[in-house]
């Protein structure tokens, strides 16, 4: 037996419910207050299209929003002024890098012909020495103008983003190219 003696509880307060003013809506009034979300799987085949057209059209608007380089729709990597500089910078010159991919088909398509084919062995190995070399001298380049024109801003990452994007066919860049060859940056 503990000789602690025992606590003996407290008496609280009665609660008295709050008057609320007004009577208790019939679950059926209250379950038509809720708005159904647009993101519940459709009922119907009609609801179903209707869900499906607006997926597909807010998709391209986003889509091309990124392509036009709007700040809001790109992507993290593609976010900030520095980075808008880098790409018009890549944009407004042509590179070997950029000619990397098509150089690489023709040279598989030219290594089938025979009498070409021992000479041809030889270039794809040049190609990506160019290509490498050409990518090291823009990231130099590219962190200098950066640190010039950006002093606040970090450079880190940028010369890697700049080849990487050098190395896209100008078609394919996303976001599109909003210089051409030879404009002068701003």
């Amino acid at each position: 037996m503990s000789t602690t003696p025992k606590k003996k509880p407290r008496k609280t307060a009665a609660k008295t419910p709050a008057v609320k003013g007004k009577a208790t809506p019939k679950r059926k009034d209250a379950q038509a207050k809720l708005v159904v979300n647009s993101m519940a799987p459709a009922t119907n085949k009609e609801e179903r299209r209707k869900q499906k057209e607006l997926q597909r059209s807010s998709r391209r608007e986003s889509r091309e929003a990124f392509m036009r380089g709007d700040e809001n729709a790109l992507t993290p990597r593609d976010r900030g002024a520095a980075r808008r500089f880098v790409r018009d910078f890549v944009d407004t010159r042509r590179s070997v890098a950029e000619f990397l991919l098509p150089g690489l088909l023709v040279i598989v398509l030219l290594s089938n012909v025979a009498p070409l084919a021992k000479y041809i062995v030889n270039l794809p190995p040049i190609l990506f020495i160019v290509a490498i070399i050409e990518g090291f001298v823009l990231s130099r380049r590219i962190k200098k103008e950066v640190a010039e024109r950006f002093p606040n801003e970090s450079a880190k990452g940028l010369g890697f983003y700049a080849w990487s994007r050098s190395t896209m066919i100008r078609r394919m860049r996303a976001p599109r190219p909003q210089k051409k060859p030879g404009d002068k940056l701003s």
